[in-house]
């Protein structure tokens, strides 16, 4: 069976099936599967750690083109933008009347059709509800119940927080993320020249995108890994976190730049102070051209070494 929402979500359902079916998220097309490279970097930077090392020819006017078009297949076959944008309207459009009808009755689509531009202008931020409960005029509750169903149609993804009692001030919130770049970008209203401006949803539209390359690797890799992000109450945070079944971790931070300082490593540091041998390597993926030496286990990689290093 296929769908864009949860079998086991949908109301009615008389039999949960236990031990006669397995589930298998089927995302949306990484960009190593659109560009035929290979969407190795998980697997190699846990093998390689800071060793590793990527140059690019990437630009910021192409990775604003590859958020804005997104990993769906019938989006990436449209020639156009305003193709693409039809699809991306269409799309959310019927997820909330037909699919989102099936998990629960619904009727303020309104509300809904609201709350989902507002994710996705946060896309890669922390996900608190009360700020969205005061922008939306409606009950934390509400938000809380939309929310998990947005997750339930696989329209977003949320990002939980990490924390091993390294630091008793961690923040549990969890981060968001539009499970499509070009869905996000699309329901904000940007497009490819307005994200090279300066003050554009660039950096959190850049964020989400990451994150949620990362998220479709570990569907694949050989090394058994989770995904989540680190924040602490002092506001020391990593972007993304991923730790494999031993306990070694990857700390990633994700700049839209072209150019990386040392002040950027702050986050990863405390990491790697704190969890000693298990810090295998702490990455600033920006969106520069060169890999370059940040001190120990630290290094700043172009963010295209995601889908092109295998």
């Amino acid at each position: 069976m296929t769908g864009s929402s949860r079998l086991l979500g949908l109301r009615g359902l008389p039999d949960t099936l236990p031990g006669r079916m397995e589930t298998i998220q089927l995302w949306p097309f990484s960009q190593g599967e659109i560009d035929g490279t290979p969407d190795g970097f998980v697997d190699a930077v846990f093998a390689e750690g800071a060793a590793l090392h990527h140059t690019s020819k990437i630009s910021r006017g192409d990775y604003a083109e590859r958020l804005v078009r997104g990993g769906f297949p019938e989006a990436v076959a449209r020639p156009t933008a305003k193709r693409r944008q039809h699809f991306f309207d269409s799309y959310v459009g019927e997820l909330i009347a037909r699919d989102v009808s099936q998990l629960t009755e619904i009727e303020r689509t309104t509300e809904m059709r609201a709350l989902v531009r507002l994710v996705a202008a946060r896309s890669g931020q922390l996900l608190v509800g009360a700020g969205l409960s005061n922008e939306l005029g409606i009950s934390a509750s509400t938000v809380r119940r939309h929310l998990a169903l947005l997750e339930e149609v696989f329209l977003i993804k949320r990002i939980p927080a990490w924390s091993r009692n390294i630091s008793s001030r961690a923040v549990g919130t969890p981060k968001v993320a539009c499970v499509d770049s070009g869905i996000a970008a699309n329901l904000v209203g940007a497009d490819p020249r307005g994200l090279v401006r300066p003050g554009s949803l660039f950096g959190p539209l850049l964020e989400g995108f990451v994150l949620m390359e990362l998220a479709r690797q570990l569907t694949w890799s050989s090394e058994r890994v989770e995904l989540f992000h680190f924040r602490t109450k002092d506001k020391v945070e990593v972007d993304a976190i991923l730790e494999n079944r031993q306990g070694q971790v990857i700390g990633i931070e994700v700049k839209a730049a072209s150019t990386v300082r040392g002040e950027d490593f702050k986050g990863l540091r405390h990491l790697a102070d704190r969890l000693g041998g298990d810090f295998v390597a702490g990455l600033v993926l920006y969106i520069g051209d060169q890999t370059y030496s940040f001190g120990d286990r630290m290094r700043a990689m172009p963010v295209s070494a995601l889908w092109e290093i295998g």
